[in-house]
């Protein structure tokens, strides 16, 4: 799951892998993850996209509200979903889709001289 990866690698919180491939036919994985701010929100989208064009990932598209709140990136088969802790609380997407398998997120191996 390079696109949790990636939301990880900035700092992302709380990622959360859900297979939905059983259960819509709108994508098959939803990634959630928490931001402290909208300013983190807008940080990890942007490294993200990113990495996302560096990997030739194609970004559908992506949608957020003012505040930055919630972050919605559409891969077609992957959604990613960042919120701000309150905003991630309140549509509890993990309980909406608690019929979802869950998918164990790789812990990344650190390279030399990373930290």
């Amino acid at each position: 799951m390079k696109v949790a990866q990636f939301a990880l690698d900035r700092k992302a919180k709380h990622t959360v892998v859900l297979d939905v491939s059983k259960l819509s036919g709108l994508c098959d994985y939803f990634v959630i993850c928490s931001a402290e701010t909208g300013t983190q929100a807008d940080a990890i989208l942007n490294w993200v996209a990113a990495q996302a064009k560096e990997n030739n990932f194609r970004m559908h598209h992506f949608e957020k509200d003012d505040s930055s709140d919630w972050v919605l990136v559409d891969f077609s088969d992957v959604i990613l979903h960042i919120f701000v802790n309150d905003a991630r609380k309140f549509y509890n997407l993990e309980h909406l889709w608690a019929d979802a398998k869950r998918v164990r997120i790789p812990r990344r191996k650190i390279e030399a001289g990373e930290r």
